[in-house]
């Protein structure tokens, strides 16, 4: 019934130019309902990066939806942090941080901002959701057709993933992921560990999941570059992590996950 691709953490500056690069004529040769980045498009938020950044996303087939990350804010720019820290992000790729929404036939996602200018902790680069905004986006994918796949998109993991390099640490992000799936929210697609994942989150009924995608930057943890190919029909989502190897991306590793109300 549909093709998402999603990538994740490309970080221009420290950007793995060729991986990069065949990702976008993968996408080109594959048929997708629609690209999907979940953050960290830039390594520090240097204009230079942004519209490296923006000239990547344009190569891209539309439709595309980005959302933003932690590296998207201008890391030296203490002003630019405070007051105005997506503003860079904003007018490079031509997408809103907050409340972002794309819907198409079978298929709906929505964005929440995980990532923040600053904070009241020593790590910025840590997680935090709004609430409120949480409750937006619920509401909004609530009302997708039930035979619609829904995606909340954010970059960071709102519940812990055991296994992955780093934490996301989200402040709210267990009480936001019970709002979604009390939604019906199929996946929650997330960037920022750099390693691809796709596991059901304890919540509700349990055919909620979160997704995980891996980095195309030389800022590997253990993985190669990677992205996902996520396909779906009526039944199950299968999540398809697609890894560079030897100068191309290849199959790697697949997760089946059946959709609430699909065969038994």
């Amino acid at each position: 019934m549909g093709r998402v691709l999603q990538f994740s953490d490309v970080h221009f500056g420290r950007e793995h130019a060729d991986a990069a690069a065949a990702a976008v004529d993968y996408a080109h040769a594959t048929p997708n309902d629609l690209v999907l980045i979940t953050g960290d498009i830039t390594q520090n938020g240097y204009t230079n990066e942004f519209d490296a950044a923006a000239r990547w996303i344009k190569a891209m087939p539309e439709p595309v939806f980005v959302t933003v990350g932690n590296h998207d804010v201008p890391y030296w720019n203490v002003l630019d942090r405070l007051f105005w820290p997506w503003r860079r992000f904003e007018r490079a790729t031509g997408h809103p941080a907050h409340d972002h929404e794309f819907r198409a036939e079978g298929l709906m996602v929505r964005g929440v901002t995980t990532a923040r200018g600053w904070q009241a902790r020593l790590n910025w680069s840590k997680g935090v959701i709004d609430l409120d905004q949480t409750r937006r986006a619920a509401q909004a994918l609530r009302s997708a057709p039930r035979s619609a796949l829904r995606i909340l998109a954010c970059h960071h993991p709102l519940v812990e993933m055991i296994g992955t390099p780093m934490t996301g640490d989200v402040i709210r992000g267990k009480k936001a992921a019970h709002i979604f799936t009390e939604a019906g929210v199929d996946l929650i697609t997330t960037g920022h560990t750099h390693q691809p994942f796709a596991l059901p989150l304890q919540a509700g009924d349990q055919f909620s999941y979160a997704v995980g995608c891996g980095t195309l930057s030389h800022r590997e943890r253990g993985a190669p570059p990677s992205f996902n190919r996520i396909d779906w029909d009526e039944n199950a989502i299968t999540v398809t992590a697609m890894a560079w190897e030897k100068g191309s991306f290849v199959d790697s590793r697949a997760w089946t996950l059946p959709r609430r109300g699909g065969a038994k």
